[in-house]
């Protein structure tokens, strides 16, 4: 678990990679932020080997950080959009949100709640207090 903002990614299984980086680069694009303000990727460790995971992680040059469904649900009490649904299917209350929070730290807020994208994705946002100033849309994200 390190500082910094933190990405947290929900994605289905078979998700293309090129797929991936466009809904990424949107959601930035969105929220006013450049992938040069991102600390790293978290998700499931299920999704860890995920071909789109994986390559999003690379294009971006940043690490990609996995959590078991135990370490995520964990974080159940932090997240703003818990959901019985996602816990039969993972295991866990929460992926984009608990996978952000679990790698940004026990002190780490929710920037961006959970949101969805092109129904295949979930993004959130996690970062402590004092890493979310300078952050900006300095760099396109290629």
């Amino acid at each position: 678990m390190q500082g910094g903002l933190w990405l947290g990614i929900g994605c289905r299984s078979g998700l293309a990679p090129a797929e991936l980086l466009r809904l990424t680069a949107e959601m930035l694009t969105a929220q006013a932020l450049s992938p040069t303000a991102l600390a790293g990727l978290a998700s499931l460790d299920r999704r860890a080997a995920e071909p789109a995971l994986v390559a999003l992680a690379a294009a971006l040059d940043l690490p990609l950080l996995s959590f078991s469904a135990e370490q995520l649900e964990r974080e159940t009490p932090r997240l703003h959009h818990p959901s019985d649904a996602v816990f039969a299917t993972t295991g866990c209350h929460g992926v984009a949100e608990a996978a952000a929070l679990a790698a940004a730290g026990p002190e780490a807020v929710l920037v961006m709640p959970k949101r969805t994208a092109a129904g295949q994705v979930t993004f959130a946002l996690a970062g402590a207090r004092v890493a979310l100033t300078g952050r900006g849309c300095d760099a396109p994200l290629s």
